[in-house]
C-alpha cells in the first residue's frame, strides 16, 4: 500500500513527515505535483493519478486540505478515490493531507481503513508555552496570542520571536504586549463573504452578524461588504440558473467569466436559495444601496438591520 493519509495542523511536522514517506518509499526521484483543495478542484488530482507520465516512471502526488471539501458536494470524486486507492499504481505514492478530520464521516472512515492513515498532532496554545518557556506569561496571555494568531503557526512562530526580542529584558509578556505588537490575523475575505452568505441563506442572524463585524476588520467600508454580498447573491442566482439548463461547471464558469472552483463551491448554496428569493435579495440589497447613497442614514444600522429582519 502506497498510499498515506495525514492529519495534523502543524506543516512543519506534516512536511517532515512527507519527507520521510517519500524516502521511505523510495520516491525520492519521483517527479511531485501538489494540489491544494482549497485552491483546485480534487478531479484535477485524480486525473494525474490516472495518467501515465513519459517524463518520470514514479509520481508522488500530494492532496492538501482534504478536509475542506465535503462528501456530499464531490461524491463522484471521492468515490473515484476511494476506487483508485483500492487498486493504485505502483508508480504513483499518494499523500493525502488534512487538518482536521471529521471521525464521525463515512468517508472519513474509509480513507482511515483504506490508507496507512498518520495523526500528527500539536496543540497551538502548547507550542506558545514552549516557544515562550523561558518567559513568565500566563494562561490568558497565550490564549490572546493564539486567537491573534488563528493557529498559524508560521505566525506564532514569527511572534513568539518578535516578542521574546522586545521583553528580553523583562522576561515577561503580558495582554498588554500582545495588543500593542502583535498584528491580529484575519481570514480570507472572499471565505467570509462566501460563509456570510451561507449564514443569511440559512437565516441565522447570530452568525451573520458575527461574520458582518468580522467583514468591517478588514477596514473594508460598509457600502463594499454591501457590494461583496449582493455580488455573491448574483452568481448564485446566475450559476443556478444556468445549471437549471443542464450546464457543466465548466462552460458555466467559462459564461460567467468565474474560476471553475468558485462555480463548484457555489453549487453548494444554490438548494438553500428558490429563485424568487435570491431576486428578492438583490433588490433589498440595491434598495439599502441607494438609500445609504441618498440619504444621512447610518451604513452600519442599516445592514445589520437587513440582517436581523431576515
Amino acid at each position: 500500500m502506497n498510499s498515506y493519509l495525514l492529519e495534523g495542523i502543524d506543516y512543519v511536522a506534516i512536511e517532515k513527515e512527507v519527507n520521510k514517506i517519500i524516502e521511505k518509499e523510495k520516491f525520492t526521484s519521483s517527479s511531485l505535483s501538489i494540489y491544494d483543495m482549497e485552491e483546485t478542484l480534487l478531479e484535477n488530482a485524480l486525473e494525474d493519478l490516472d495518467t501515465y507520465t513519459f517524463l518520470s516512471d514514479k509520481k508522488t502526488i500530494i492532496i492538501k486540505n482534504i478536509d475542506s471539501i465535503k462528501y456530499d458536494d464531490y461524491k463522484s470524486d471521492f468515490d473515484h478515490l476511494l476506487k483508485y486507492i483500492e487498486n493504485p499504481s505502483s508508480d504513483n505514492l499518494l499523500i493525502i493531507e488534512a487538518k482536521k478530520l471529521n471521525g464521525t464521516y463515512k468517508i472519513t472512515k474509509e480513507l482511515k481503513k483504506k490508507c496507512k492513515y498518520i495523526e500528527l498532532e500539536l496543540n497551538s496554545k502548547s507550542f506558545i508555552k514552549n516557544e515562550l518557556k523561558d518567559y513568565k506569561i500566563n494562561q490568558n496571555t497565550i490564549n490572546l496570542l493564539d486567537e491573534y494568531c488563528m493557529g498559524d503557526f508560521t505566525k506564532i512562530q514569527s511572534e513568539c520571536d518578535k516578542l521574546k526580542n522586545y521583553k528580553f529584558e523583562e522576561k515577561e509578556i503580558n495582554e498588554d504586549d500582545i495588543k500593542a505588537l502583535v498584528t491580529k490575523k484575519l481570514g480570507d475575505p472572499k471565505d467570509l463573504t462566501f460563509s456570510f452568505a451561507r449564514s443569511i441563506s440559512s437565516k441565522d442572524k447570530s452568525d451573520a452578524l458575527k461574520k458582518y463585524r468580522e467583514l468591517l476588520e478588514y477596514n473594508i467600508e460598509p457600502l463594499g461588504i454591501l457590494g461583496l454580498l449582493g455580488s455573491q447573491i448574483r452568481i448564485i442566482y446566475q450559476v443556478k440558473l444556468l445549471d437549471s439548463r443542464g450546464m457543466r461547471d465548466k462552460d458555466i464558469a467559462s459564461t460567467l467569466g468565474e474560476k471553475e472552483f468558485r462555480v463548484k463551491k457555489t453549487r453548494e448554496l444554490i438548494g438553500l436559495y428558490t429563485n424568487q428569493e435570491l431576486l428578492g435579495l438583490m433588490k433589498k440589497l440595491a434598495d439599502i444601496d441607494l438609500k445609504i447613497k441618498t440619504t444621512d442614514i447610518d451604513p452600519n444600522t442599516e445592514i445589520e438591520l437587513f440582517i436581523v429582519n431576515l
